[in-house]
């Protein structure tokens, strides 16, 4: 670790710990789902990054377009001290374009996620080409409480969420981060990345893609619960399924059996009958001004919009 970063990182027993008992629950209820949290231990965050590169994938090439073109309208909306908090920072590509269009003065970064050892190695890499940055990593869980460093004297925390993670939760989840992020960034505002309704066929694509890396990144939920959890299931007894479901606006990732099997967890045996699946995550899309108006809710004012001429996705800044 470069000298200089502030870092904090929960015993890794606890995560495990954690992670076994969402998993004994989401395998125990009906239907069973979990959360896609659990997608990013190390080797899942490698994998999502692939998934960035994709040709089908587009949201990652339409947002940092987005923020190419608009990083300097939007960092205007920031004030001139800042705390930038990222939430689910990830490999940390994208708010480089936004710290190249800051003064290099008077910014702290906090950059958030659930995967430790990948936000490190990150951070690393951002220490060494913005010396001088002030950054303080944290390593956490942001839907649930957690406490950020404090602000210097005189400065406004902004949130930065991109990517259209805000897609993953259900409506009530995204109430509830909105409303806490809204509380911790109170004065400042949030810079968030929403995909946009479009065409069926588009979305399908973008979580099937010909590669079949996003189906390595599903299945890495199982691989991971085998490593670290010792979970016991057989080695082709799961397959991807994705889709697109009209009815919640929404694309679905599951797990599905490819026939009756059983998997062990500790000492409890769960049943899968052929075609039963785990669902491991949703991705909700929105219209530009559903999300404004759940945002609103939530406690924020909704202020300038950023979108690409297909109107695939959107960029907002919402006031806190």
């Amino acid at each position: 670790m470069k000298p200089g970063l502030d870092w904090h990182q929960p015993h890794p027993s606890a995560e495990s710990e954690q992670f076994a008992a969402d998993l004994h629950a989401a395998l125990s209820s009906a239907p069973k789902a979990i959360s896609p949290k659990y997608f990013y231990d190390e080797a899942g965050s490698k994998l999502f990054e692939q998934i960035c590169e994709l040709p089908e994938y587009y949201p990652t090439r339409t947002e940092l377009a987005l923020l190419q073109t608009h990083a300097a309208d939007m960092v205007r909306h920031f004030g001139p001290q800042v705390q930038l908090v990222e939430y689910g920072a990830g490999a940390l590509r994208k708010v480089r374009l936004l710290l190249d269009a800051m003064p290099r003065d008077g910014v702290q970064f906090v950059p958030v996620d659930i995967s430790g050892p990948h936000l490190l190695a990150a951070c690393d890499g951002l220490a060494g080409d913005y010396p001088g940055l002030a950054i303080q990593p944290l390593v956490a869980d942001f839907t649930r409480p957690h406490t950020l460093p404090l602000c210097a004297e005189g400065t406004r925390r902004v949130g930065f969420f991109p990517g259209s993670s805000i897609g993953n939760f259900t409506p009530a989840e995204a109430d509830a981060f909105l409303r806490l992020a809204a509380g911790e960034l109170a004065g400042g505002g949030l810079l968030i990345g929403i995909d946009v309704v479009k065409d069926h066929d588009v979305l399908h694509a973008a979580y099937n893609d010909a590669a079949g890396v996003t189906a390595a990144f599903n299945l890495n939920v199982l691989r991971r619960a085998q490593c670290e959890l010792g979970a016991e299931f057989p080695s082709d007894g799961f397959e991807h399924l994705a889709f697109y479901n009209p009815a919640y606006q929404r694309i679905e990732m599951h797990l599905r059996a490819t026939r009756p099997l059983e998997l062990r967890l500790g000492d409890e045996v769960y049943l899968f009958n052929e075609g039963e699946t785990l669902h491991t995550e949703h991705s909700h899309k929105y219209t530009v001004a559903g999300f404004q108006a759940l945002a609103q809710r939530a406690g924020f004012t909704p202020g300038k919009v950023w979108a690409d001429k297909n109107g695939w996705f959107a960029v907002l800044w919402l006031e806190a």
